[in-house]
């Protein structure tokens, strides 16, 4: 079976748990329980390929970002996940995208931005084109979802495994890692 190392990343009170429970677990997290990472395996099948998921699910705040660097390091897909209910998480998102290209030295990353909680459509403050615009800008692909509902919420996960899927069939090289040569 195929392992997909994903990491899932944003400002805090986006919904990042609480979308990678609706993957995981299949429920809903009621409660908001703050944490600086947390790791999830599923199996799943994708396009009749049986693979396992493996999830990081890091902290938004700034004071986390050297930790966040080692993990996206190992990462090979990533979501970008803001609040259509909050501008200023979508205002922040640019920071997170940089850091991945900036550790992984390359604008070829597979990343989904990710608009959280499109069921909360009286408290919108970023409109659906709006989030559409950014992802054209950063580069990536874009899908709003629902981790309440479970709107989209595996569509989300599985076009990331699809990107990594289409990068290794391309045959895109991942960073080599320098070696120690003694003569």
């Amino acid at each position: 079976m195929m392992l997909y190392k994903l990491v899932v990343l944003g400002d805090d009170c986006t919904g990042k748990t609480e979308l990678t429970i609706q993957l995981c677990l299949n429920h809903f997290a009621e409660t908001y329980d703050p944490r600086i990472e947390d790791s999830y395996r599923k199996h799943v099948v994708i396009d009749d390929e049986p693979c396992v998921l493996e999830v990081l699910d890091l902290a938004g705040q700034e004071k986390f970002s050297a930790l966040r660097d080692q993990w996206i390091r190992d990462g090979e897909g990533f979501l970008i996940v803001y609040s259509i209910s909050s501008r200023s998480t979508f205002e922040r998102i640019g920071r997170f995208r940089n850091q991945i290209c900036r550790v992984k030295d390359t604008d070829s990353v597979p990343i989904m931005l990710v608009g959280n909680n499109c069921d909360k459509t009286t408290e919108r403050e970023v409109s659906r084109e709006e989030g559409m615009n950014m992802a054209r800008l950063l580069g990536c692909e874009f899908i709003e979802c629902s981790s309440r509902t479970c709107v989209n919420v595996h569509r989300a996960f599985y076009t990331v495994v699809r990107m990594i899927q289409a990068n290794r069939d391309a045959g895109i090289p991942r960073k080599k890692k320098k070696r120690c040569l003694i003569l």
